[in-house]
């Protein structure tokens, strides 16, 4: 049992937690909690530690948490020294080092009829990782971001994506121009909430290719993006709203393409 904080595993883990760097350095993020490690692809789980008190709660139990670690090796941490390792308050118990995932534009793009959402500058990780755990609820296909948009492996955007950070393809473009122009020539229609938005987002057709622009929080997107959509929509406001949250207003837009491509031939 790992006892001392001094341990070298243990302040490597406390630098993946901590820092976007160390995380792109060792290619590598550090997830937390019994559901994300349950979720979490065997063949990309790199270290597994297990507090104290956990371990001796699922040797009593035997339930599914104590099946999986019976296949695996792990390293089992002191209680003190494991709520060090935590970014979270009341830690679970449970912690892995995971591999990262690494998709291409192309792949993410790879699939007839899709549905994507293309992200500029999001900064918020709760927003990043709401989007990611709702748009694999509304099926959509992959999420494409701009480099200044924040880390995905952020531990705050890990627990907001509830383990689909696992299963929606991902990518970071270096120039979204360039990413915008590829998608188009692919045949997909990019549409952007927009105040100069003539139709209602429930008014437009989203059952062929479609991608969907979300801009930064506070300053939503640049002209420059704006005008590379295929067209600009907008969400209905009452009051003295101006603008949704960018997780609330991707998922407004995510679900009535969902609705519109789960619709039944009218009768």
């Amino acid at each position: 049992m790992i006892t001392s904080s001094s341990n070298s595993r243990i302040k490597n883990v406390i630098q993946l937690t901590g820092k976007a760097k160390a995380r792109k350095e060792q290619h590598s993020f550090v997830v937390e909690g019994a559901k994300m490690f349950l979720e979490a692809p065997n063949d990309r789980i790199k270290e597994i530690y297990v507090s104290e008190r956990l371990l001796k709660k699922s040797l009593s139990e035997k339930g599914e948490l104590f099946t999986k670690l019976q296949e695996m090796e792990y390293e089992v941490v002191a209680d003190d020294v494991f709520d060090r390792m935590c970014d979270t308050k009341t830690p679970q118990g449970i912690l892995c080092v995971v591999e990262q995932l690494f998709y291409t534009l192309p792949e993410v793009l790879a699939v007839p009829n899709g549905l994507w959402m293309v992200l500029e500058d999001i900064q918020d990780p709760g927003n990043l990782g709401t989007i990611l755990r709702t748009g694999e609820g509304a099926g959509i296909h992959g999420v494409i971001m701009t480099r200044n948009t924040v880390d995905i492996y952020n531990p705050k955007t890990i627990r907001a994506t509830m383990g689909s950070i696992y299963r929606i393809p991902f990518v970071y473009v270096e120039k979204l121009s360039l990413a915008l122009a590829y998608m188009k020539d692919l045949g997909i229609k990019i549409y952007a909430a927009h105040l100069s938005g003539r139709n209602f987002y429930d008014y437009i057709d989203f059952r062929e290719k479609t991608a969907f622009l979300i801009g930064n929080e506070g300053n939503g997107l640049t002209e420059e993006t704006a005008g590379l959509a295929s067209a600009y929509l907008k969400i209905p406001m009452e009051g003295q709203v101006e603008s949704l949250n960018a997780g609330v207003a991707a998922a407004v837009l995510m679900y009535e393409a969902k609705r519109q491509r789960d619709q039944l031939p009218r009768i």
